[in-house]
């Protein structure tokens, strides 16, 4: 527990752009500071071309906000950059995040346009976090939306998570591996992932265990008199048909073992679990599981079951926890609106030459609507923080490109999506295990139709806009 602490309570205050830190002056100096500001936290495009991506890193998110602060150094290293006004390092001396963060739970399946979070609150607060929200939510989100994939792949067979060595640092490796926990991993090789989260690690052994002994079966059959209660041997040291298999099977009999897997990580893997699990059964293992690893993905492991493979369980490693296929979430961080001082709040919009980067204004309400009968999520509604959806009455949305494309729902319920996380700055956000979050992540995909789940050309899930919010989106970009 001591070690959760210490680790969790890392400082990462300094952890921002440069301009976080000039701008967060400027607004300062030009009497700014205190003005209200609504910014979103959303993304453009699904990795990998896929249906859904899912949300992660919030937990973390909690972690940061809960620790921020400067210390003496950081006010040190800012006063020698000699670009900083005394008042404003006096500001952050005694600087805390006083604001609002609404934001979807972790493992909730989301879609491009949408608020993954929404943060009210002063002005320097508010732009000051805009980097460690998205370096944690992009990351997360991105892993657990490549982990679901490769999950969903093995058709309920087990998948671990085994990239620490090929990650992208020490952060990347932990938090890729707690990431693909709450998309369906069963477990990781990263044994501080499980200290510090509770994400089931497990391992047995690599090839120098193998090579280190004088005969391969010198080496099984020490391994099973040290772990007898269900060993895995890797089997692929040598020669896989001719000693690997045959030797692993001699030291389970010795020891009388029958729950027990071998494990493939090279070669043909189609060609040779049909053949080691001829073996096997051939000697009376019937029981015994063949788990392979090897540069897999999502597309290869459907390939391998498509042909025929005879896997009982996967280890996914640098392709899972770098998602190597697509390695950037690409969320952005994006002002939508200023509250005035009487309390009202003055929609803003980024017009972009690109109408993907045209952003949806104003501090919104984000409704996500399930059919009653099967229970299954048909749309997303974002509408105008003062408007609300009643799920008692008809409701008709339509498409905010082509207009005369409307679905009117009548047998619905809305759930509507952003929690209040903090507000004035106080937590009001329950924290969740990893293992809750990943359970409420299965549950959630669940209700998406198989059409979008699919991995090739899903079918676009609707995120749609109220009138008023269209109304507004579009009076902006007429300079109205």
């Amino acid at each position: 527990m001591g070690k959760m602490k210490k680790f969790l309570s890392d400082n990462y205050t300094m952890l921002c752009d440069f301009y976080e830190l000039t701008m967060g002056n400027g607004y300062y100096q030009c009497g700014n500071s205190d003005k209200v500001l609504y910014f979103d936290l959303f993304f453009r495009s699904i990795p990998d071309g896929g249906g859904f991506a899912i949300a992660a890193g919030l937990d973390q998110v909690i972690d940061y906000i809960e620790n921020l602060h400067f210390d003496e150094d950081d006010i040190q290293y800012l006063r020698s950059r000699n670009q900083f006004s005394e008042e404003f390092l006096e500001y952050l001396a005694n600087f805390k995040f006083t604001g609002d963060i609404y934001a979807v739970p972790e493992g909730t399946p989301v879609f491009p346009n949408e608020p993954l979070m929404t943060v009210r609150a002063p002005a320097v607060e508010a732009q000051f976090i805009e980097t460690f929200l998205l370096l944690t939510i992009n990351h997360q989100s991105l892993i657990a939306t490549k982990s679901s994939r490769i999950v969903r792949a093995a058709k309920g067979r087990p998948v671990s998570e085994f990239g620490s060595r090929r990650a992208q640092g020490t952060a990347a490796a932990i938090y890729g591996a707690r990431a693909s926990y709450i998309a369906g991993c069963a477990g990781t090789a990263c044994t501080i992932a499980d200290e510090l989260f509770g994400v089931p690690a497990g391992g047995t052994m690599a090839h120098s265990w193998v090579q280190l002994f004088d005969s391969e079966f010198e080496a099984f059959d020490t391994y099973c008199s040290i772990y007898p209660d269900n060993p895995t041997l890797l089997v692929d040291t040598y020669n896989v048909l001719k000693k690997g298999v045959p030797n692993a099977i001699a030291a389970f009999k010795k020891h009388g073992i029958t729950k027990c897997a071998v494990r493939l990580d090279s070669g043909d893997i189609t060609y040779l679990t049909k053949k080691v699990r001829k073996m096997l059964d051939d000697a009376g293992m019937t029981e015994c599981k063949i788990v392979v690893s090897n540069s897999l993905d999502e597309y290869i492991i459907r390939e391998l079951l498509h042909q025929g493979a005879v896997i009982d369980s996967f280890g996914v490693g640098e392709r899972l926890v770098t998602s190597k296929s697509e390695p950037v979430f690409g969320g952005v961080y994006k002002l939508v609106a200023v509250e005035e001082k009487d309390g009202s709040i003055t929609p803003k919009i980024k017009i972009s030459e690109n109408p993907q980067k045209i952003t949806n204004p104003h501090f919104k309400k984000v409704y996500r609507l399930y059919d009653k009968e099967t229970g299954k999520a048909e749309a997303d509604y974002l509408c105008v923080y003062d408007e609300s959806v009643n799920d008692n009455e008809p409701l008709t949305i339509f498409d905010p490109v082509h207009t005369w494309k409307e679905k009117t729902f009548t047998n619905y319920r809305a759930e509507e999506l952003l929690k209040p996380i903090f507000i004035s700055g106080k937590l009001v956000y329950p924290r969740y295990t990893v293992k809750e979050i990943r359970d409420f992540c299965a549950e959630q995909i669940n209700t998406l139709w198989d059409e979008v789940t699919r991995f090739e050309n899903p079918h676009d899930y609707y995120v749609d806009l109220s009138k008023k919010l269209w109304d507004i989106k579009h009076d902006l970009l007429k300079g109205k």
